[in-house]
């Protein structure tokens, strides 16, 4: 099983054994038939091309894998083959589908363009006419072939790389951080794009050309790419190409001074191990090699650190081109918002204006307040005691209520307790005087009233 096969399977749900069938199949006739059924299986196989593609699973001449183009070609039919199922019998008609909506656009096509490829869809082109052009730009192939042939844009995955560089990229607002030499800037972001992988050939120029033209993010030329502010030109200026110059230079210069560094360690290490074997000639030459990369070493940090210091100067100079700019324009700001207000003078005028205003609305509301009704106190008094009163009576009355609720709980207390007693039979003397001689309380009087009653109905 194929790679790119083998991605399909494992990671996109649409190529579950149970659709496998219908994807493999001769589907064209459900254009008519079924036209769901056609528009699933279509849409099925661009979103797992154009997702193997990303991944860089799908087949490709390049040295490196391409995440943004797609080789139309037998590879990719070899690609796709199914021991169970063969080859994808209607994949020729998906890819016209795709070539037609401009959801693919050819290389040379999308390279060439002068304007965005938003400005006019390729879905609105009939397909004879979309036809003629794809064989024009070296795509064979029409309705009737099996496959067209050639290399495609997957628009998709543009628009997928396009927002990673958007948030990679979203903290480089000074003049200096937004400026780089073309290898410089391939080799500072694109590992920040498709998770750690690098972009091919192709790939990195199609993406150049997508965030220039189509998304309008970056302004470049042949060796000079900046990241495009909106206060900024539209054109790279030789300020901008001696700054990417000096970029890319720092950045040869620190890899340089890290390989002498390895290289120093390595010397000393060899000039170590042949004093060991007490072999001089071998130590002498590895101290004297030593010496020379450290000479060299020396130079370049020496160089470096020049280099460090003028990037410092033009850096504060262009942060302080920026300052100057914003300062214009806040300038030009404040002088049509005093410009607005008047001055001090509409302004004092407007302040009494409106003291006067608040003036006449305190008068009013005096004058509201003097000609209010009059309240008795005493009656206001009067009420206030009756409603004491009333409140005083509820809550004597709820307490009586609580009270006899609690007596009558305790008599039933009371009551529950003799029939007990009389169940263990005659009290002793002693402890029948001393309770006949215990002080009784209501709830005890009412027990033994209560008690004589039961007695007495008993003889």
């Amino acid at each position: 099983m194929s790679e790119l096969l083998d991605y399909l399977l494992q990671n996109d749900q649409n190529f579950r054994k149970a659709r496998l069938p219908s994807l493999y199949s001769d589907f064209r006739p459900q254009r008519t038939l079924n036209p769901d059924g056609f528009a699933a299986n279509v849409s099925a196989w661009k979103r797992g091309l154009s997702n193997a593609a990303l991944a860089g699973r799908a087949p490709s001449k390049s040295p490196s894998r391409n995440h943004l183009t797609l080789e139309l070609d037998d590879a990719l039919l070899r690609a796709l083959e199914s021991k169970q199922f063969g080859r994808p019998l209607a994949l020729g008609t998906v890819l016209q589908e795709a070539l037609a909506a401009g959801e693919m656009i050819p290389l040379p096509q999308f390279l060439k363009a002068t304007q965005s490829i938003y400005h006019k869809s390729w879905g609105s082109i009939p397909w004879a006419v979309a036809g003629w052009a794809l064989r024009q730009v070296g795509l064979t192939g029409g309705p009737g072939d099996s496959m067209p042939k050639g290399q495609v844009v997957v628009l998709q995955n543009l628009e997928v790389v396009a927002k990673a560089f958007a948030d990679a990229t979203a903290d480089r607002t000074a003049p200096f951080e937004r400026i780089f030499s073309r290898t410089h800037f391939r080799r500072t972001l694109e590992t920040n794009l498709i998770q750690g992988q690098k972009l091919s050939d192709a790939d990195f120029d199609v993406l150049v050309k997508f965030l220039s033209r189509d998304k309008e993010v970056l302004v470049a030329d042949g060796n000079t790419i900046r990241i495009r502010d909106p206060a900024e030109t539209n054109t790279i200026s030789q300020e901008d190409s001696a700054i990417a110059s000096l970029k890319e230079l720092m950045e040869d210069l620190t890899r340089q001074t890290e390989v002498l560094s390895q290289r120093v360690d390595e010397l000393n290490v060899a000039a170590m191990d042949a004093v060991r074997r007490k072999n001089r000639v071998s130590a002498l030459a590895a101290l004297k090699s030593k010496k020379m990369t450290e000479n060299n070493l020396a130079t370049r940090h020496a160089t470096l650190n020049q280099l460090e210091e003028v990037a410092a100067k033009i850096q504060q100079a262009a942060d302080n081109v920026q300052l100057v700019r914003v300062m214009e324009s806040s300038t030009g700001v404040l002088r049509s918002l005093n410009a607005q207000v008047g001055g001090a003078d509409r302004v004092d005028a407007v302040l009494d204006d409106l003291r006067e205003q608040m003036g006449e609305v305190d008068e009013v509301g005096n004058v509201i307040a003097e000609v209010g009704a009059t309240v008795d106190e005493g009656e206001v008094d009067d009420e206030f005691e009756a409603l004491l009163a009333e409140e005083h009576k509820k809550e004597e009355e709820a307490e009586r209520v609580k009270k006899e609720a609690q007596d009558a709980k305790e008599a039933e207390e009371t009551r529950r307790r003799l029939a007990e007693l009389e169940k263990l039979g005659p009290m002793p003397a002693g402890i029948a005087e001393e309770e006949k001689n215990r002080p009784l309380t209501p709830v005890t009087a009412a027990a033994n009233v209560l008690d004589n009653m039961h007695l007495e109905a008993a003889e």
